[in-house]
C-alpha cells in the first residue's frame, strides 16, 4: 500500500510540475512581488527606518522569505479549484490509485515552487548587499522552518481550494497572510509600535520565526525564538493537515 501510495504520488507530481513549467509566470508572479516589496522597502523606505542594522536588507529579508511563502500558496488553492472544477477528481476515484495521493501532488507541488520562488529572492537581496556569516548548519536550519512554514500554509490553502465557489475565493484567503508580516518585527522593530499593536505583534507566529531566521542568519543566539517558531510551524501543519484531509473526505463520499 505505501509503495502503490507514493508511486501514485510521484505520478500526479509529475502532472502537477507539467503544468507549471507550460505556466512559468505562476513562479515568476510569486516572486515578483516580494522582490518588488523588497525593493521598494530597501531603497524608498529603508533610510528612514533605523532597525540598528548596518544594512537594511539583512533586516528585511526575513520577513520577506515568509511574504514569498504566504503569496505562492495561493496558487495551490487555485490549482485544486481548478481540479475540482474540471472533474478531475472524480476521474481519479474511478481508478485504482491512493485517494490521498491527489492531495499530496498538490502539496509537494506547492513546496517545490515555492522553495523555487525563495531561491530567486535570496538571489536578488544577494544583488542588493544581503551577506550572511551562517555556516551551513544555520542555512540547513533555516530551510528546515521554511519548509515547516510552507508545509503548513499549504495544508492550509487545500481547505479553500476545495471549498471555494469561485476562482477568486480560493486564491483570497493569502491576502491576510501576506498582511500579517506587516504587524510583526518582519519591517521594523515591535518596539516602536504602540501598545497594542506591539503586543499583537510580539505574540503572533511571523515574529518568532522571523526572529529566529535573522539570529540564523547573523549568528546570533537564537534563545526561545526557534522552540515558539518551531511550535507554531508544527501546530499549524498538524491542526491545518487534519481539517484539510477531513474537507477532502467529505468531498469524495
Amino acid at each position: 500500500m505505501t509503495k502503490h501510495f507514493f508511486g501514485d504520488t510521484a505520478v500526479l507530481l509529475g502532472r502537477s510540475l507539467r503544468h507549471i513549467t507550460r505556466s512559468a509566470d505562476t513562479i515568476i508572479t510569486t516572486a515578483i512581488m516580494p522582490i518588488a516589496m523588497m525593493l521598494l522597502f530597501v531603497y524608498v523606505f529603508g533610510g528612514a527606518i533605523d532597525t540598528g542594522s548596518d544594512s537594511y536588507v539583512q533586516y528585511l529579508l526575513p520577513g520577506i522569505l515568509l511574504i514569498t511563502v504566504a503569496s505562492g500558496i495561493s496558487y495551490t488553492a487555485f490549482r485544486l479549484f481548478l481540479d475540482m472544477k474540471g472533474g478531475i477528481f472524480e476521474r481519479f476515484q474511478s481508478m485504482p490509485i491512493a485517494r490521498s495521493s491527489v492531495l499530496w501532488a498538490h502539496v509537494v507541488t506547492s513546496l517545490v515552487a515555492n522553495l523555487i520562488s525563495l531561491v530567486v529572492v535570496v538571489g536578488v537581496a544577494l544583488l542588493m548587499g544581503f551577506r550572511s556569516t551562517a555556516g551551513v548548519p544555520a542555512w540547513l536550519a533555516v530551510a528546515g522552518i521554511l519548509v515547516l512554514f510552507t508545509l503548513a500554509l499549504t495544508w492550509l490553502a487545500v481547505i479553500p481550494g476545495l471549498t471555494a465557489k469561485s476562482v477568486d475565493g480560493a486564491s483570497a484567503f493569502s491576502y491576510p497572510l501576506i498582511f500579517l508580516p506587516f504587524l510583526s518585527s518582519a519591517f521594523v522593530p515591535t518596539d516602536t509600535m504602540p501598545g497594542p499593536v506591539r503586543a499583537f505583534a510580539e505574540h503572533q507566529p511571523v515574529t518568532s520565526i522571523v526572529n529566529a531566521i535573522r539570529a540564523l542568519f547573523t549568528e546570533q543566539p537564537v534563545g526561545g525564538d526557534i522552540w515558539i517558531a518551531l511550535g507554531w510551524c508544527v501546530g499549524l501543519l498538524v491542526v491545518a493537515y487534519v481539517l484539510a484531509t477531513a474537507t477532502y473526505r467529505r468531498k469524495i463520499a
